[in-house]
């Protein structure tokens, strides 16, 4: 986990429901930026720090769900913990459905945000770790030559090195060292480890 702090961007139309919250964030140890509206916060756009969106559902011109949508559009994948005054059932299985961390009806308790952004920080360093583990199996998947893609699609869908000879129309001994090969390119430790990879990169499911 990452020395740097944790930074909650607050999205709320009300100024001193903005003043109050961001008192709150800093007094719980975390960095705080403050937004009028959420098409203020799309323009500003989120930094790789860890942390948080706090943000309010109802507000003019872009509400809160819709910003969350556009969020997912644009794959960043920011844990929000949304907050109202108009809270309804329907939008608050909306935005849990879509993959809000929480969502709290005001007045709430302040404890009760401290303990909702730190979960949602927490979820934010999952993440980004899953993302930079995406990253670097995606660019070992790009060493690999044509060739080997084909058998390390084959060989992790559960083929032998003979089956993968014969669908490929190449020898078993060929097979072998390409599957070597891959396996140095990919970093894996055991036979495991590649199936593990292939999972990741969804290898596997695009095998019929």
């Amino acid at each position: 986990m990452t020395d740097e702090k944790p930074l909650i961007y607050v999205v709320d139309d009300d100024l001193s429901v903005r003043k109050a919250l961001e008192r709150l964030l800093r007094s719980g140890g975390y960095g705080v930026t403050t937004f009028a509206s959420a098409l203020e916060f799309m323009n500003y756009g989120p930094s790789d720090a860890p942390g948080c969106l706090v943000l309010d559902i109802k507000m003019p011109e872009l509400s809160g769900l819709e910003l969350q949508e556009r969020l997912l559009e644009k794959d960043i994948l920011i844990p929000i913990v949304f907050i109202t005054g108009h809270g309804t059932v329907p939008a608050s299985v909306r935005a849990l459905k879509a993959g809000a961390t929480d969502f709290l009806e005001k007045p709430f308790k302040e404890m009760d945000l401290l303990d909702a952004v730190s979960r949602g920080v927490k979820k934010h360093h999952i993440l980004m770790k899953q993302k930079r583990r995406m990253i670097s199996l995606t660019a070992r998947l790009h060493t690999l030559t044509p060739r080997e893609r084909e058998v390390f699609k084959l060989v992790v869908s559960g083929m032998l090195n003979k089956q993968v000879a014969y669908d490929l129309g190449i020898t078993e001994k060929t097979v072998k060292v390409h599957r070597a090969q891959v396996m140095k390119k990919m970093k894996a430790e055991s036979f495991a480890d590649l199936v593990r990879f292939a999972e990741t990169l969804g290898i596997r499911s695009s095998i019929p």
